[in-house]
């Protein structure tokens, strides 16, 4: 039987792969009260205690760690109960959580910063040249080209993590990372997934090829698409596998789920058989 301890520890193994080292950590000896940093907002850290049966029982958010002199006066309060009430909306029992807070938090705290409920930051501060200065992959980029010819495949759900893949064909090396900066600009839950993993072949003239993968954080898991490309004996095309983390490990598993998905969207999109 997992005792909580293990639960705890496996839930803090498997958030730091997935985010910063220091996502979640140990603050007390009987791991069961740790800070959570929000990584979209790593100026705040949060407490928050695990009772002895977690995941059966749900953690508790119990205040504020630290709080960044770059944040409001008072917004750390704001957002202990905005976290707070989508930990009390999305808990289920005998589910480990945390990533879960983590995203559906940030999506919370998005919505009420358009809303004008909450204000991170001091407005005065910004410069009005920021509206012009964006990274590319934003709104207002106006270099992302038309849309991929993008082929989808049916999701994959395994143990709460959902695999999504998509192939298109390209002529090109560059064609090939227009598209994927495409994707992560105008798809909103493709650009928050745990991993996009790509990879693509491309013949080009005088016997010329490119291939080329990667991994987006799944260590491993963009050569092996491009392996099973190779096996699949596929040119000019580009595969695109988005992986949502559901909280649970999947272990070497979910390579095969990779390739799975993978292959069906190439098989889809007429780059090879089944």
């Amino acid at each position: 039987m997992t005792s909580a301890n293990d639960a705890i520890n496996d839930e803090i193994t498997s958030i730091n792969s997935i985010f910063d080292s220091d996502t979640l950590s140990l603050i007390s000896d009987d791991a069961t009260l740790c800070a959570l940093r929000l990584p979209f907002l790593p100026s705040i850290t949060f407490r928050i205690e695990f009772p002895t049966d977690y995941p059966d029982a749900p953690p508790s958010i119990l205040g504020t760690q630290t709080v960044g002199d770059d944040l409001q006066k008072g917004v750390g309060k704001q957002i202990v109960d905005i976290v707070r009430d989508v930990l009390s909306q999305m808990y289920r029992p005998g589910e480990a959580c945390i990533y879960d807070l983590l995203e559906e938090s940030r999506e919370a705290l998005e919505k009420a910063e358009e809303q004008g409920t909450l204000h991170l930051h001091d407005q005065q501060a910004e410069s009005p040249a920021d509206e012009t200065t964006q990274v590319p992959g934003t709104k207002l980029d106006v270099d992302l080209g038309p849309e991929p010819p993008w082929t989808l495949a049916p999701p994959i759900t395994e143990k709460k993590s959902i695999f999504v893949s998509r192939s298109a064909p390209v002529s090109s090396p560059s064609q090939a990372k227009q598209y994927v900066k495409h994707l992560l600009a105008t798809d909103k839950k493709a650009a928050r997934a745990t991993h996009n993993i790509t990879a693509w072949r491309i013949r080009g003239p005088n016997d010329t090829s490119y291939q080329d993968c990667d991994d987006d954080g799944e260590t491993a898991a963009g050569g092996r698409v491009l392996h099973l490309m190779q096996l699949m004996d596929v040119w000019d095309v580009m595969v695109v596998v988005t992986r949502w983390y559901g909280g649970v490990l999947l272990g070497p598993d979910r390579f095969r789920i990779i390739n799975a998905a993978a292959r069906e969207s190439l098989v889809l999109g007429g780059f090879g058989r089944r």
